[in-house]
């Protein structure tokens, strides 16, 4: 196809072509079944199958060890952010958060809900263009667990190492770069994430959760909202998102035909490399929002001299087959999402349209 979009989206944002296409080439006969996966029961052999098959692939890919369980969820992050302490944050017990910016603040709050939270360390005095330094994370002596969002959509920036937390558990919001590097997994208590930017559609969300943390859940938990609940029956308690998790199985195959996380991860590297570079070098008429020792390889945040360039920047991007890249609006400014699925070219041709720009308005 021709026509496609130079796709840069928050999120949802793009998938990659050939999966789009073997979806629709199933759409409506799924494994001969005379019918979409979207018709037939959760409970059927065939289900159970794409099912488990994506579990099983994720597992492999992100080198998940054998002692964690792998869930498909609905309700996105924001109702991760409230399982957790419902799950886990225990009476006498404190939650503690590494605040990055708007989403880190948007766990936090919730947790708040639900009993005694803590701030282990922030970047706010510098309106979180950075994140902070992982000497400066104080935890306190009676954490349940220690909270942090890997990669910062609206600000830009993510961890480029993660902090040891000895015998407290590590939570990890990892919804805008799962997969899109290597990561230790054994490190992590649990990790989640929606899918809708790096892992396939909206609709499903991912939770990889080490097994004793997930296997007995509060009794005074509501049923959906308890962990064992949807441990004990595979994601299959209530109907589940099945077209997306079948996308979400698409998306692992396609990241294991490119070679896998490694290869994903120095792919993005090279994507996100020629926007960085084009900000870096335009002598200032491009200012680059995130310190660069923080620098997130999936949202590229940047400024130009004034609101009124910004908006001739976006209507004239999209005039070019752009979409996506005006900044959101919590933060303003400019934002390339480059996750998994972008193409090299279209980062390309995002380099070569900001450069012709500067060469125009500089």
């Amino acid at each position: 196809m021709t026509n496609r979009a130079f796709n840069f989206n928050a999120g949802p944002a793009a998938l990659p072509l050939e999966v789009l296409q073997q979806a629709q080439q199933e759409f409506i006969d799924y494994a001969g079944a005379g019918m979409s996966i979207m018709e037939m029961s959760h409970r059927s052999s065939i289900f159970e199958e794409v099912n488990d098959g994506a579990q099983s692939l994720l597992r492999e890919l992100f080198d998940i060890p054998g002692s964690y369980k792998i869930l498909f969820l609905q309700g996105g992050a924001s109702t991760q952010f409230a399982m957790i302490p419902m799950n886990l944050l225990t009476p006498g017990k404190v939650a503690s958060f590494v605040h990055t910016g708007s989403w880190a603040e948007k766990a936090y709050k919730e947790a708040k809900l639900f009993g005694e939270t803590a701030i282990a360390a922030t970047s706010e005095a510098h309106k979180f263009n950075r994140i902070p330094s992982l000497s400066d994370i104080q935890i306190p002596a009676n954490a349940a667990y220690l909270h942090i969002t890997s990669n910062e959509t609206i600000e830009g920036t993510q961890f480029q190492a993660f902090p040891k937390t000895g015998n407290v558990t590590l939570i990890g919001d990892m919804s805008s770069d799962i997969l899109s590097r290597p990561v230790d997994v054994s490190q992590f208590g649990l990790i989640y994430a929606g899918a809708q930017k790096n892992l396939g559609p909206s609709g499903v969300t991912i939770v990889i959760a080490r097994e004793d943390l997930v296997s007995d859940s509060p009794k005074t938990i509501p049923t959906m909202l308890r962990y064992d609940t949807h441990v004990k029956n595979n994601s299959l308690y209530n109907t589940p998102p099945s077209f997306a998790v079948y996308l979400v199985g698409l998306m692992l195959k396609w990241v294991q035909a490119k070679g896998g996380v490694a290869a994903i991860e120095q792919y993005n590297r090279d994507k996100t490399k020629l926007i960085y570079d084009t900000i870096d070098q335009s002598g200032g008429f491009y200012r680059g929002f995130a310190d660069a020792d923080s620098r997130s390889l999936m949202n590229i945040t940047f400024r130009l001299g004034s609101e009124e360039l910004e908006k001739q920047f976006v209507k004239e991007s999209e005039l070019q087959g752009f979409v996506g890249l005006k900044g959101h609006r919590s933060v303003g400014g400019l934002r390339a999402s480059t996750y998994n699925a972008v193409p090299l070219e279209s980062c390309k041709a995002l380099a070569e349209f900001m450069a012709d720009f500067q060469k125009r308005n500089g």
